[in-house]
């Protein structure tokens, strides 16, 4: 059904506690493979852009039909379902990549971030109270936030070749 190039779009959702390591490594991702990186929750809060608008901004960028790395609004199972419909829709592949880290190793980060445990405490825990782990039937590849970014990079390519 699908020919040609848009069979081989792909499309890797990033998403994990605030200091796991996700945007370190979506960004080393897309650097490394030529692949164009979105941060969705950062254009929502530059722009003040509703739920709907960023989805919008999604379909925008599923037009230019090369292969993504996507983070941000996708907190949810809900949200992740929304974006990897779109995706769908515009024949990408997407895989779902969970960056996972210990407690501590992400309150020494976001306190080194946020320069001060209170705001490192508020931003973690309006997070995860909002963070919803992945379904079984999203199949996400699971990384350790801590690992070195070549380890994790084969952990993905292994995980997006199993999908195929």
């Amino acid at each position: 059904m699908m020919e040609g190039n848009k069979s081989k779009l792909r499309a890797v959702l990033v998403f994990g506690a605030p200091g796991s390591g996700k945007t370190t490594f979506a960004e080393k991702f897309a650097k490394k493979f030529n692949l164009a990186y979105y941060d969705l929750d950062e254009i929502r809060e530059k722009y003040d852009f509703s739920e709907e608008t960023i989805l919008a901004v999604l379909e925008v960028i599923t037009r230019s039909k090369q292969s993504i790395v996507i983070e941000g609004c996708l907190r949810t199972e809900k949200e992740r379902t929304e974006v990897r419909n779109i995706l769908r829709e515009h024949g990408y592949k997407p895989a779902l990549v969970w960056v996972q880290t210990d407690f501590a190793t992400i309150k020494m980060r976001l306190k080194k971030r946020y320069r001060t445990l209170k705001k490192a405490k508020e931003v973690y825990d309006k997070a995860v109270e909002e963070l919803e782990a992945p379904a079984d039937f999203e199949k996400p590849i699971i990384l350790s936030g801590k690992h070195t970014f070549e380890t994790q990079t084969k952990h993905v390519i292994s995980g997006l070749a199993k999908a195929r």
